[in-house]
């Protein structure tokens, strides 16, 4: 057997107990005893090996080093899209500086940098146009990087989002198949800046999962003060094929904007896999922010035993039998201690703690502004309670 068949089995077998499992017990949404370790801020505008930091969209613990991977959602308007490599000490009695150690452009497959929006050409191939990085995971089997970006809608341009796989160096592999459902036509797809912003490797490194930010066009409209959504989750082999689609109900907005007709969004941030073993339960992170109001930052965990496969459902808008993911709330931001809850948008475990704690490590966006801030935070989670 080679070595791709066999991860693509055990794939298709876990996917398979997953559909096939007994819905577990109604779950609750109540606060987890979680402790605060410590947070760093970065100082804003920093420099560092020839770019600005900062538009910290993602982070993932890479045990090969000790450190961690950080994806950057600059779209090439300030440097070149890229990712980060740091450092940030956490141990049960608090947490170090923030040390950043490298940082490399994502190239595209002619090895060249991705160019800036405005001067994207629509004629070239997909994955060598304008991207809008948002989460990227450390491979477990190779060390390398599978990364998402959310594409582009306007009028004139429709850009697909995709999953990468990059070199350690940030050389393009390859694209990951991603289903119909989640291309952009006139008026079908994701919305604009509510795709792929989260991705996590499950099932011992043999599957990935994605989520959409936001409800699809064709899912709903988007949450209100009043009504949540529905979204979807995917699932896959890490070679390509996709398996299976879950709805998730997201929360309504946490306030209406000053004045009402301000900016206001919500929407998944950041997925993670609970246990590499067990590839129904995951973190989600959900991030909102309403003008006059300020952000609100929830962690909820989920699991998808007895979801409905939506993978071939048209509209969940019109689904009247879809059974969506359980969910309950791990935490609230603003029940943590910190300085302040900014635009949290990326998290992962990190090490282990000595008393079997697990540190569970959260970032911010700071969308390069200088009224906001790029944080990073060390939370430790009691284990036996996930």
């Amino acid at each position: 057997m080679s070595p791709r068949v066999l991860p693509t089995v055990l794939a298709t077998a876990l996917i398979g107990g997953l559909l096939a499992a007994a819905p577990a017990d109604a779950t609750e949404s109540h606060q987890r005893p979680i402790r605060l370790l410590g947070e760093k801020i970065v100082p804003n505008a920093l420099p560092f090996q020839g770019t600005t930091v900062g538009g910290l969209s993602s982070i993932d613990y890479d045990p090969r080093t000790g450190g961690y991977a950080l994806i950057c959602d600059d779209r090439s308007a300030i440097n070149p899209a890229r990712f980060y490599t740091a450092t940030f000490p956490v141990s049960a009695d608090g947490v170090g500086d923030v040390t950043f150690t490298g940082t490399k452009p994502l190239l595209r497959p002619d090895g060249t940098p991705y160019p800036p929006l405005a001067k994207n050409d629509p004629s070239l191939p997909q994955n060598e146009q304008t991207i809008d990085p948002e989460e990227l995971r450390v491979d477990p089997w190779t060390g390398d990087y599978y990364w998402s970006q959310e594409g582009e809608r306007t009028a004139t341009t429709l850009i697909d989002p995709s999953i990468r796989e990059a070199r350690r160096t940030g050389e393009y592999v390859r694209d990951l198949p991603i289903p119909a459902n989640e291309k952009m036509t006139p008026t079908a797809g994701p919305r604009q800046n509510l795709v792929l912003e989260g991705i996590t490797f499950t099932g011992f490194g043999s599957l990935l999962a994605s989520e959409v930010e936001g409800p699809l066009l064709q899912d709903g409209p988007e949450p209100t003060t009043t009504s949540g959504a529905l979204s979807r989750i995917t699932l896959q082999s890490r070679f390509g094929p996709v398996l299976a689609q879950y709805a998730y109900p997201q929360e309504p907005l946490f306030a209406a904007p000053v004045p009402p007709t301000a900016f206001a969004t919500t929407g998944v941030s950041s997925m993670l896999a609970v246990d590499q073993a067990d590839p129904t339960k995951f973190l989600m992170m959900e991030r909102s922010f309403s003008t006059g109001v300020g952000n609100k930052v929830r962690v909820y965990e989920i699991d998808t035993k007895g979801a409905t496969n939506v993978l071939n459902v048209k509209s969940l808008a019109d689904a009247k039998h879809v059974k969506p993911v359980k969910k309950r709330l791990l935490f609230d931001a603003a029940d943590l201690g910190l300085s302040t809850v900014d635009n949290l948008e990326g998290m992962t475990w990190g090490p282990k703690l000595p008393n079997g704690e697990r540190s569970l490590i959260l970032v911010s966006d700071n969308n390069f502004s200088a009224t906001q801030v790029t944080q990073f935070v060390a939370l430790a989670v009691p284990s036996e309670r996930l």
